[in-house]
């Protein structure tokens, strides 16, 4: 297994991008204005959040490449 194409092989594009940056976006609005209020529910919320802004920021999902799955466009 090639520890470069784990962590740095863009592997995420087109509609998936926008979905996950969408959720991350959504995810750090609904923090913001409380209307998550439960304890555990907002953990959970940050990390959905923080994890899908991630994985657009940087076009990578390591779960994707262990699953052999690619839906940025090939170059």
């Amino acid at each position: 297994m090639d520890l470069k194409k784990l962590l740095l092989e863009e592997n995420v594009g087109g509609f998936d991008l926008m979905f996950r940056a969408l959720l991350g976006v959504l995810g750090i609005t609904a923090l913001a204005t409380g209307l998550v209020k439960r304890s555990p529910l907002k953990w959970i919320t940050a990390l959905i959040a923080f994890v899908g802004l991630f994985t657009s920021i940087t076009r990578h999902c390591s779960p994707y490449y262990l699953l052999g799955i690619n839906t940025a466009k090939k170059r």
